[in-house]
């Protein structure tokens, strides 16, 4: 995607107040405990609508509750937990497909800083590292949703989509699972490093954001000032 739309998009996709964690954990919890596997599996399919929802902190907690054995188990809190993650991504992934490349073109057409050539460039990359991209932005913070949006405008083969996005949503899942499944009642503290990671990737998108920025404007103003 555009530095520049990533950047924008990372702000609102950024961790939760700890208040509003510790909200997300309760009602999280309510909900796995009434529907069981079902539950974790609506809960990532929503993470994957609403970023701001936060994974890193409904995972370990679903492996807490699987440690104490009497909702679900290990294996089937990640089964669960994998399978939401791809109806999460299925639904982007269609949504920016019926939404089109011919729309996506007109709208960033239209924005300012932006050229064709920056929406061509975007493409070709895309296409030629498709699958790649998809499975390593599922285990990425902060674009482990936005990379189903793309996937979905280039109309990346569906297929492909499906495997790459459930292998990496499985690593994904995996790991914050079995951290929350091992530390216990301490699972809070797996959402604590997760939240480092993320800012630090936040802070390189949107550094890299600003300098593409910048270096654009720096382009048009001497443009400007040679056509004079």
């Amino acid at each position: 995607m555009n530095p520049v739309l990533t950047g924008i998009a990372v702000l609102t996709a950024a961790g939760a107040h700890s208040s509003q964690a510790d909200g997300i954990a309760a009602w999280a919890v309510s909900i796995m405990e009434s529907l069981g596997g079902i539950g974790i599996a609506l809960l990532i399919a929503l993470e994957n609508l609403f970023p701001p929802l936060p994974s890193e902190i409904i995972l370990p907690l679903a492996g807490f509750t699987a440690s104490r054995g009497t909702e679900f188990t290990l294996a089937a809190a990640i089964v669960w937990a994998t399978a939401g993650s791809l109806i999460g991504a299925l639904v982007l992934y269609a949504a920016a497909r019926i939404f089109g490349r011919g729309r996506t073109r007109a709208v960033m057409g239209k924005m300012p800083l932006f050229k064709e050539s920056d929406i061509d460039k975007t493409e070709d990359f895309f296409e030629k590292h498709d699958r790649s991209t998809v499975f390593f932005g599922r285990i990425i913070p902060v674009f482990r949703s936005l990379i189903s949006l793309p996937a979905g405008v280039i109309k990346m083969n569906p297929v492909q989509f499906v495997v790459f996005t459930a292998v990496g949503s499985a690593i994904w899942n995996t790991v914050l699972i079995s951290a929350g499944y091992l530390l216990g009642e301490k699972w809070s503290a797996v959402g604590e490093y997760v939240g480092i990671f993320s800012k630090i990737t936040v802070a390189v998108i949107i550094i890299f954001a600003v300098g593409w920025v910048s270096l654009r404007l720096l382009r048009n103003r001497s443009r400007g000032g040679q056509s004079e």
